[in-house]
């Protein structure tokens, strides 16, 4: 599913895809470089309007990958989204 990472102050977007989701986290494959970005916390934005988002967490970078934990306001976040790891 696309989406678009944003940064909380709006000085950055990137395009990414949702590969894997759960209530507590999201699994994305993200389309450019995130190399130097503060991804601390950022927004995951579900339409092109902006009108539907989570407020992510990162929980773990994996060359084009990355998992997220969903923020919840006034509550701890979530447990990290699992890695999945692959053998090759």
């Amino acid at each position: 599913m696309p989406a678009q990472m944003m940064a909380i102050d709006g000085t950055w977007r990137r395009e990414c895809a949702i590969e894997d989701v759960s209530e507590e986290g999201a699994k994305l494959i993200v389309g450019s470089s995130i190399e130097g970005l503060q991804l601390k916390e950022f927004f995951l934005l579900l339409s092109t309007k902006g009108l539907a988002y989570r407020r992510c967490k990162l929980a773990w970078v994996n060359g084009d990958q990355i998992g997220v934990t969903f923020l919840r306001r006034g509550k701890k976040p979530a447990q990290p989204a699992a890695k999945n790891e692959q053998g090759g």
